[in-house]
């Protein structure tokens, strides 16, 4: 009987162990596959679409390199209760993330940014200097975005508007690519750029109440206004002075007066002087306001929309002349006759040895 019962109890201590060996193995071969798959730097999108069970997901994880079993992980999110809270969108994982922060990322909707094409455009820039930043910015191709600033009849909104070209005009669509800032798909393509900042100046044009009424008041063409306002942005500095700076250059157009504008020299000129010289103010040029009467044949500069209200706007003043003051204000003197002009140069002048300048 003793040795039965020896036998018996042999036979129990054997499955026994047996048992605790099997459960150890299925420890061991769990904890396994529950560590991270080896790891890399190399980033895996992976996208969760909406209602995907946490079978799904575990088998698209796995088949992803991202786990090492599917099963074990499913049955982790059991054990802690995860899987419900899990937002839909597109991810990046990296293998050899642990269970806790890919359920995190899940968890927290951390998702992936879509790569854009962000650029500021500042107003007063001309289409080359948009084109050098864009270019320099790795956004577009720089030829082919002139060979497009060129050809305003690809784009429906320039045909809409009747853009000119010919008549001495330099780039057609100069004054038409609104100065904004931007975020658009990282493929778009030189065409959308120039289509978007075409859009731009349409939705800004038509924020302006009654804009066709005040046009036709002004017996002004948009390509006029346009130009006009180019003057404006690229000549004035201090906000408050956009308007009254539009009623000098309206009041010498209907005088027939020569506009002498610099900016329109430096525009022609096709380069920035810090100073312009006697010689260069005869460059042989239609966009030349020292030598030729009336507005130039377009745009210099692409305006923002404050300019162009004061060109719409302009404030009625007997003002002729107008000269920028040397103490680094960027404001000016204004003056209803020639005379009055010349004091307020020596004026200018006296303000910049006062001033250090």
């Amino acid at each position: 009987m003793l040795y039965l019962l020896r036998r018996r109890a042999g036979k129990l201590g054997c499955l026994f162990l047996i048992i605790i060996i099997i459960i150890v193995g299925i420890v061991v071969y769990g904890w396994r596959e529950m560590q991270p798959t080896t790891a890399s730097e190399q980033p895996v999108a992976y996208t969760l679409a909406q209602g995907t069970s946490s079978e799904t997901l575990a088998n698209q994880l796995e088949e992803k390199g991202l786990i090492r079993n599917a099963t074990a992980f499913r049955l982790y999110l059991k054990m802690n209760s995860q899987g419900s809270q899990f937002k839909a969108g597109d991810y990046e994982f990296t293998p050899g993330m642990t269970y806790e922060q890919i359920i995190t990322k899940l968890n927290n909707a951390e998702v992936v940014v879509p790569k854009t094409m962000k650029f500021t455009i500042p107003e007063g820039y001309t289409v080359t200097q948009i084109a050098d930043k864009l270019s320099g910015e790795g956004f577009v191709d720089r030829a082919k975005f002139m060979a497009l600033v060129d050809d305003p009849s690809q784009f429906k909104q320039a045909r809409e508007w009747n853009v000119p070209t010919g008549k001495g005009i330099l780039h057609p669509l100069e004054g038409y690519l609104f100065p904004a800032t931007y975020n658009l798909p990282i493929e778009s393509t030189e065409e959308d750029v120039i289509a978007n900042m075409l859009a731009g100046t349409r939705t800004n044009l038509n924020s302006i109440k009654d804009l066709d009424t005040k046009l036709k008041a002004r017996k002004m063409t948009l390509h006029e206004l346009l130009t006009e306002a180019s003057l404006v942005e690229r000549e004035v500095v201090v906000p408050e002075e956009r308007a009254e700076v539009a009623g000098v250059i309206d009041n010498r157009l209907q005088k027939k007066m020569r506009l002498q504008i610099d900016a329109t020299v430096q525009y022609a000129l096709g380069k920035q002087k810090s100073r312009l010289l006697y010689s260069d103010l005869e460059i042989d040029s239609p966009y030349n306001t020292y030598r030729n009467e009336g507005l130039p044949p377009g745009p210099i500069a692409n305006p923002g929309i404050e300019a162009i209200r004061a060109a719409l706007e302009p404030k009625t003043s007997e003002y002729l002349y107008y000269v920028t003051k040397k103490d680094g204000s960027g404001s000016h003197l204004f003056a209803k006759t020639y005379q009055e002009h010349l004091k307020n140069i020596e004026t200018s002048k006296a303000t910049s040895s006062t001033s250090g300048g």
